[in-house]
């Protein structure tokens, strides 16, 4: 990896039967596709069933299922949430996830892709950037969000209306350019000076 590329992990929080989010998924991994600075790794939880339980001895099935993400989240340089709208607000394995790990967000940056009904998601992403800000990680502002997005993209991902796919496209440009300045600088300053929280 040079010095201009950066690992993501896009974290698809949805592990709902039926979900949207692997189609937003297969989306988002064409616009990384087409950019020569990312690394990525998809952390999808609905294939990574995480313990309920936050205890400080976690027991060996426990540490089994942290070893499959945490190193991954230790490695990341910046995170993309991947996230529905759930009764105004995430779905709890993503609030679960987030609650086992603590080191692994520090003085990262963390970008949002929403999706939803009438709201496109964003209240979701609302009530993630405190939660966020107390872990010690940089949000970025701006975000990509569907309103309504069910029937509008075709299996792989591909939107099908090519003046909304064309909008979503220059959005997505747009947090990316600003979480690769974010990921790349924040790396070189925790290189330089280890973030002390």
């Amino acid at each position: 990896m040079s010095e201009d590329t950066y690992r993501l992990a896009v974290i698809v929080a949805s592990t709902r039967e039926g979900r949207f989010a692997p189609t937003v998924a297969k989306w988002l991994a064409t616009e990384v596709a087409q950019r020569g600075d990312i690394e990525l790794d998809v952390i999808d939880l609905a294939y990574h069933p995480l313990p309920l339980n936050l205890s400080k001895e976690p027991g060996p099935e426990d540490i089994t299922a942290l070893a499959a993400v945490t190193p991954r989240l230790e490695q990341a340089d910046g995170f993309v949430v991947l996230t529905p709208e759930y009764n105004h607000s995430y779905p709890a394995s993503l609030k679960n996830l987030i609650d086992l790990h603590y080191t692994q967000w520090r003085a990262k940056p963390v970008g949002f892709i929403s999706y939803g009904g009438l709201s496109g998601g964003l209240r979701a992403v609302e009530h993630l950037r405190p939660v966020f800000a107390e872990l010690h990680a940089v949000t970025i502002r701006e975000t990509v969000s569907f309103h309504s997005p069910w029937g509008k993209f075709d299996e792989e991902g591909a939107h099908l209306d090519p003046e909304a796919g064309e909008a979503a496209s220059k959005a997505a440009k747009v947090m990316l350019d600003q979480l690769a300045w974010w990921a790349i600088s924040l790396r070189e300053a925790r290189a330089a000076r280890p973030y002390g929280a």
